[in-house]
């Protein structure tokens, strides 16, 4: 007999009919359909979290957005304001090298920028940008730093609004100081919300005037100075007048419509 040499098949080889085409294509799109239904939206992730975390403590829920769940992919923006110290303090505690974000507008009260060095160092934070506006949008748009007087929306924006959204493109997610007592658009404020296409943190949207208070008696921290002479709520000082305690922002923009300052809108869009 003679013996015959089999040779391996090369799977190269092996021709592809359209039966199994047309199953490998059906295995993909089912897997493609499954991969899709298995990625949280991000209004389902905001739930999730809310869901998952929202009950915590305000330093416990800090400590999981910052070192768990957006860890190094979030910052905080605070305005060295009135109640400011009090989340600059919960953050220290657990991440005092987190990027804290300070909207450097140029029109600032001198005593803020006074106590936001000294809020900085007693609390030991380490990382502490101080954003300017573009200058050529100040020479093109506000070259002699009138613009707060005939159009106020304009000037937050070029301060405030668009340094904001540059300051944050690194980031997915960052963290304010914004509470529901403060009443107008802030009534019904979550604690976590999508801000664009940034997550956005509040963690203390439910503290009331009496937990504020008590944090900063509890913790020895330093008032803003101005809050003596009648300002419950601080932002520039065109813009900033002295306010009954029964609305604390009613100071702000005084005699005009404006609430806000825009930083609350819809960044990065």
């Amino acid at each position: 007999m003679t013996d015959v040499a089999l040779k391996e098949r090369d799977p190269s080889d092996v021709q592809v009919g359209p039966v199994d085409e047309a199953a490998r294509l059906a295995r993909e799109i089912s897997e493609s359909r499954a991969a899709e239904s298995s990625q949280e939206t991000q209004a389902d992730y905001v739930k999730r979290l809310d869901q998952t975390y929202g009950e915590l403590p305000a330093e416990e829920f800090l400590d999981v957005m910052i070192n768990q769940e957006f860890s190094g992919r979030i910052a905080l923006v605070s305005s060295f304001g009135a109640e400011a110290a009090v989340l600059l303090d919960l953050v220290s505690r657990v991440a005092p090298d987190l990027p804290v974000v300070f909207l450097e507008t140029g029109m600032h009260f001198a005593q803020t920028l006074q106590y936001r060095r000294q809020v900085a160092e007693k609390l030991g934070l380490t990382n502490v940008l101080d954003i300017m506006p573009d200058a050529e949008d100040l020479k093109a748009e506000d070259p002699d730093n009138t613009l707060w007087q005939w159009d106020t929306d304009k000037c937050c924006n070029i301060r405030k609004v668009r340094p904001l959204a540059k300051a944050l493109e690194p980031f997915d997610a960052w963290i304010n100081g914004r509470k529901q007592m403060h009443g107008g658009e802030r009534v019904r404020l979550p604690r976590v919300e999508v801000n664009g296409k940034f997550i956005k943190v509040n963690p203390l949207a439910r503290w009331t005037r009496d937990d504020v208070q008590h944090a900063f008696e509890e913790s020895g921290l330093p008032r803003h100075p101005l809050v003596e002479q009648g300002y419950p709520s601080i932002g520039c000082w065109p813009c900033t007048q002295p306010a009954s305690e029964d609305d604390i922002r009613s100071g702000r923009w005084s005699g005009s419509d404006k609430t806000e300052c825009g930083i609350h809108g819809k960044l990065g869009m």
